[in-house]
């Protein structure tokens, strides 16, 4: 499986209002999209996306914005995947031809796939601010 522009992107906003999540102030679009360098009309769709699939929630005003639904522990890379592309993305296509060969490479794959998904159930959000805190606190490496 590959990770998609559209996943990464939306892991990405997701992680950036997961660090946030503690001082309860919602994020702006024009934050986010700043912070982890996301074009503001794809993030607009994506927040929507999100939203509608109950992993964020939105406020209006001023003061408005984006905040996690759950805390960050209570939301998996899963849940992510499954609101942006849908479980049913990572499955093979089904071949009309039922020869045995064909139905070993099903069965593996779907065994791939079942130890893909049990990874990504594992981790949460609260791991992604975990892991990003501390790669942000190694020291950068210049190669000329």
């Amino acid at each position: 499986m590959e990770l998609s522009s559209k996943l990464e992107y939306a892991l990405l906003a997701l992680l950036e209002i997961a660090n946030s999540y503690e001082s309860g102030e919602p994020l702006q679009i024009q934050q986010i999209a700043d912070a982890q360098d996301i074009p503001k009309r794809y993030l607009e769709q994506l927040l929507a996306t999100l939203r509608r699939g109950g992993l964020i929630k939105s406020t209006r005003g001023v003061r408005g914005g984006y905040v996690l639904a759950r805390e960050p522990h209570q939301i998996n890379v899963l849940d992510a995947l499954n609101c942006i592309e849908g479980l049913e993305a990572t499955l093979p296509s089904t071949n009309s031809n039922n020869s045995v060969g064909i139905k070993v490479i099903e069965e593996v794959w779907e065994e791939a796939r079942q130890a893909l998904y049990k990874v990504l159930q594992e981790y949460t959000l609260q791991d992604l601010c975990d892991l990003y805190s501390k790669h942000s606190h190694l020291p950068l490496m210049y190669y000329i």
